[in-house]
């Protein structure tokens, strides 16, 4: 008669140890990794010029503070009709602006969108973009998942998100 409580206690342990196996695995879909993956991520500047027609753009540093690589992989913003990762590239010694799918940022690194450099570039404006307003931005990141934002908006020549660093320095103008 022992047999049988036995046999029940074992097909129990057999039927529950995965479980708890898996849990203490943690994998990266399970809701915590996510919450410590996004923690990693940070912004830091993010600003915009004041538009002057129907685009904008818009640039930011990450800072992944990860032991891991990430990539950004994409940008939403209600603000525009479309908002994708740019960049530019010389092409015959022309400036041009050129979309792109993915911008790494690196294990315990930073990137920083800038003027002649990385951006993020939103097309067909739903309203203009005025110096001293904001706007929500969403960064998507591959490991990272969704980062809000609120962008400044600065004046239509500003040349970076600090106020301190708005002359020229010798940077060339680019044309959006």
């Amino acid at each position: 008669m022992l047999v049988r409580p036995l046999i029940a206690i074992a097909v129990a342990a057999f039927l529950i140890a995965p479980v708890v196996a898996q849990d203490h695995k943690m994998p990266m879909h399970h809701p915590s990794a996510d919450k410590m993956a996004h923690k990693s991520i940070m912004l830091e500047q993010p600003w915009a010029r004041a538009s002057i027609g129907k685009n904008g753009a818009a640039y930011v540093t990450v800072i992944n503070h990860g032991k891991s690589a990430d990539n950004l992989i994409g940008v939403e913003a209600k603000v525009a009709k479309r908002v994708q990762l740019h960049t530019h590239k010389n092409d015959g010694g022309i400036m041009r602006m050129r979309h792109i799918k993915s911008i790494p940022v690196p294990a315990e690194g930073s990137v920083t969108l800038k003027p002649g450099g990385h951006h993020i570039m939103m097309m067909g404006l739903t309203h203009k973009l005025k110096t001293d307003e904001e706007f929500p931005l969403t960064l998507v990141f591959e490991k990272g998942g969704k980062v809000k934002v609120q962008v400044k908006i600065k004046h239509a020549g500003a040349l970076s998100g600090s106020s301190y660093h708005q002359k020229g320095h010798g940077e060339n103008k680019m044309k959006h």
